[in-house]
């Protein structure tokens, strides 16, 4: 319990609160104890995010013996905070933005606050409870929910009589997310079959068949050595004998070349490597002035997915002392590293939001005592919340590892790579449209597909998860409007 690691990020996980706590009475005096009590509901919602999502995120990259928790709490530090900062205001906005329409209603700015406070309270409750459970569940869902609830509250308390509360809400909005919701396992199951299909039939069962191959000519020669005296054997004998051994010698020189995964696997990274930069030139970095027109773009990405091909291309080559199951489980060990840091990317763009969205909200009101439409989150607060989110998935995140990495299905690097590539591909994608999928949903379901594919997916654990997605929204919404009236009640409005 009170090994030097867990000292190390308790003691950086609280010596970052009590900074940004001194920040904010430094510049939020008169509104202090609201600043205080959002900032410690907005950091204990990171803190859950990293024991559930960003646990479930690497649950593949540990569960393949890949990364080690120590290895993916450094990955999550950078690229779950650069995928936030780089990323997600988009995703930021539609949470912030696209759920509930209070423009036309009058009612003080601080109640807004609560409703906020209350949506970040209810999300990282429920959040607790289903990461000490081992449930994999959405936190875009949870907070969502969050914001539902506590609206709707909001709406309770100050609209006449006669007026709709449920008209405030954008149901063409939570349908489409809804539907979202329903369609990114789907999708990410379907990505993951069609990825490992290929890598399978082209890779695995093809070094398996030049295998068995082997076996089965040395086999033969083995009789037919048994069955003639070399000096007295016919010339149609000492013909199949030597065809048989010059076969023999030709699978043997492609086996020890890894025929098979020097021509594809160059090829899947590549892939990889473009869609990857693909998302950081085009959506991570576009406000960061680069000064490239998109033919540079296409062309720097070609350039850099080259370099993926030659290196993975020089890295098989080197490898002559291996098997080819063994070389093959390097190469994607390796390719699982680069997943996993795309994934951790994709994931703070669309997933940090939903705690640093709600709080970027609160901290506006409380300075300037109007709702504006646009937030700005400090720098100090992007930090703090992501020390939350690795400490959350160091101090937290282990039941939730175990069950995306070994309870689902089996997971080694061959299959955990696929999974993570096929959830960066649909996060990618719905980032790019503003849509606040489940990134949860999404590896879940990459993880069932390659289950399916393999006969072994574990249905009976699925029945508890899918039921724990299906209440997250209501829960948490129901949990926000109590957390709403307490907070009204508790600051006297």
């Amino acid at each position: 319990m009170f090994s030097k690691e867990n000292l190390f990020f308790g003691g950086i996980f609280v010596l970052m609160t009590a900074i940004f706590l001194v920040w904010g009475h430094n510049n939020l005096s008169s509104n202090y104890m609201l600043f205080t009590l959002a900032a410690f509901f907005g950091i204990f919602m990171a803190f859950n995010i990293g024991g559930n999502d960003v646990a479930n995120s690497f649950g593949t990259s540990v569960g393949a013996k890949t990364l080690t928790v120590k290895q993916a709490l450094v990955i999550a530090a950078v690229f779950e905070l650069g995928g936030a900062m780089l990323a997600g205001a988009e995703v930021t906005n539609t949470i912030k933005k696209g759920i509930v329409d209070i423009s036309g209603m009058d009612f003080d700015p601080m109640l807004l606050v609560f409703v906020m406070m209350s949506s970040l309270l209810a999300a990282g409750t429920w959040l607790l409870y289903a990461t000490f459970k081992g449930y994999p569940v959405s936190t875009t869902h949870a907070i969502i929910g969050g914001i539902l609830g506590g609206s709707i509250a909001l709406g309770f308390a100050t609209l006449d009589e006669g007026e709709s509360v449920f008209g405030l809400v954008h149901w063409d909005k939570i349908g489409t997310i809804a539907i979202s919701w329903v369609v990114s396992p789907i999708l990410g199951a379907i990505a993951a079959y069609l990825i490992y299909w290929y890598i399978k039939v082209y890779i695995l069962d093809y070094n398996d068949k030049v295998e068995h191959h082997i076996n089965d000519i040395k086999a033969q020669l083995t009789a037919l050595h048994n069955s003639f005296d070399s000096q007295n054997a016919t010339s149609e004998e000492k013909k199949v004998y030597e065809e048989q051994v010059h076969e023999l010698q030709r699978l043997k020189k492609k086996q020890n070349s890894f025929y098979a995964l020097r021509k594809h696997a160059p090829i899947i990274a590549a892939i990889g490597t473009a869609m990857i930069a693909g998302m950081l030139l085009f959506k991570g970095l576009k406000h960061a002035n680069l000064g490239l027109n998109d033919a540079q773009i296409y062309m720097l990405i070609i350039v850099v997915s080259t370099i993926m091909y030659g290196a993975v291309f020089a890295i098989i080559k080197v490898m002559h002392k291996e098997t080819p199951h063994k070389a093959t489980m390097r190469v994607f060990s390796m390719l699982q590293v680069l997943t996993a840091s795309s994934f951790a990317f994709s994931h703070g763009a669309n997933d940090i939001a939903n705690a640093v969205g709600p709080f970027a909200a609160v901290l506006d009101i409380l300075q300037t005592n109007k709702i504006s439409g646009e937030s700005p989150v400090p720098f100090i607060a992007m930090t703090t919340f992501g020390v939350a989110l690795v400490a959350g998935l160091w101090f937290i995140g282990k039941e939730v590892i175990s069950t995306v990495g070994n309870k689902i299905t089996e997971i080694f690097p061959v299959t955990g790579f696929t999974a993570e590539l096929a959830a960066t591909f649909v996060v990618l994608f719905a980032t790019v449209l503003g849509i606040p999928v489940s990134s949860t949903h999404i590896l879940v379901g990459a993880v069932l597909g390659i289950g399916i594919f393999n006969k072994d997916a574990n249905w009976t654990l699925m029945k508890p998860i899918a039921i724990a997605w299906i209440i997250t929204l209501p829960v948490a919404g129901g949990l926000a409007a109590i957390f709403f009236f307490g907070l009204k009640y508790l600051f006297g409005y």
